[in-house]
């Protein structure tokens, strides 16, 4: 039989076939994949081959084989910080949410989230969430970021799952397509599902005041089907994003700004660091790049850890 994975537990996974029945199945003996090295060899989204086995009163499948993916989305894993750990698989886009405060939502890791999109060819879309609890300093805030990235090309969007704003052009964004959505834990993922879907009744939490962080609603992967013909895949919160098998050579062209610069650098293998006559320096000189992804940049190259926060209007000193 063939199906989808629907959720991942680590040890069992929850398949739809194509006949539209779900089945609780494990996987045969040890599966690994070749090339990737990862604490979960499937993830939801994929496609895999299974056999239904009945044992006692309980039927079970017994996954054997995985198709070929057409993307994913990976990062390293929160515990074993030299192992990786897929996402989620055969994604048509991803929608980061993204909070001005309670969380706050640092640049460094919308930009390590977003690259991580364009090496694995996946369409990003920003989505502002919480808009309606911004005071007026704040929503320019917003808009002053939501520009950044909307100038070097990506899709911003301002939203409340609480009043509703913008839910019916996410909805529209969705329609014949499987789209996962992700952020901190406390950005509010689970309320805007509930707002796009009520019908799913996704548990939510409030957020910690102490620490002004989320609190872990959403404790694996899990896709659903709507009723409007998409599908959506809700993650936990992800406190970090670890780049995963990129080379400092190739970060710069993940970087959609960067990569349409490079071609105008001296040397074709400029990474924008001391080298002269660099198009992509003389464009962060001219104020044609935000230095805040500049700084992201030179983190990830230098293979530095994204605890160190960058403002998105700190001047090149």
């Amino acid at each position: 039989m063939v199906g989808i994975v629907y959720k991942s537990t680590g040890s069992w996974y929850t398949v739809k076939s194509d006949n539209g029945d779900f089945y609780d199945c494990r996987i045969k003996g040890k599966f690994r994949i070749k090339g990737i090295k990862s604490t979960n060899p499937i993830a939801v989204g994929d496609r895999v081959f299974f056999e239904v086995e009945t044992i006692g009163d309980d039927t079970i499948g017994i996954i054997d084989k995985i198709e070929d993916r057409k993307n994913y989305i990976i990062r390293k894993s929160v515990n074993l910080s030299k192992q990786t750990h897929i996402i989620a698989a055969n994604l048509d886009q991803v929608f980061l949410l993204v909070t001005l405060n309670n969380p706050t939502t640092y640049p460094v890791f919308i930009d390590r989230f977003l690259i991580t999109a364009e090496a694995y060819h996946i369409p990003a879309i920003l989505l502002f969430n919480k808009v309606d609890s911004y005071d007026e300093e704040e929503l320019d805030e917003v808009k002053f970021l939501a520009a950044l990235y909307r100038n070097i090309g990506y899709t911003c969007l301002g939203i409340s799952a609480l009043t509703g704003k913008n839910i019916e052009v996410v909805k529209e964004m969705m329609i014949g397509k499987t789209s996962m959505f992700s952020g901190h834990s406390g950005v509010g993922k689970s309320t805007l599902v509930n707002a796009i879907e009520p019908n799913l009744d996704l548990k939510t939490s409030k957020i910690s005041q102490q620490h002004l962080q989320g609190q872990h609603t959403t404790t694996f992967a899990e896709m659903f089907d709507l009723s409007f013909e998409a599908r959506i895949i809700d993650t936990p919160g992800i406190k970090g994003f670890g780049i995963v098998d990129m080379e400092k050579e190739e970060i710069g062209d993940y970087f959609p700004e960067f990569f349409e610069l490079k071609q105008h650098c001296k040397f074709n293998n400029c990474i924008h660091l001391d080298e002269p006559k660099c198009a992509v320096k003389d464009a962060l000189e001219a104020g044609e790049i935000a230095w805040s992804r500049y700084q992201s940049y030179l983190q990830m190259i230098k293979g530095e850890d994204e605890n160190y926060r960058v403002d998105i209007h700190d001047e090149k000193k």
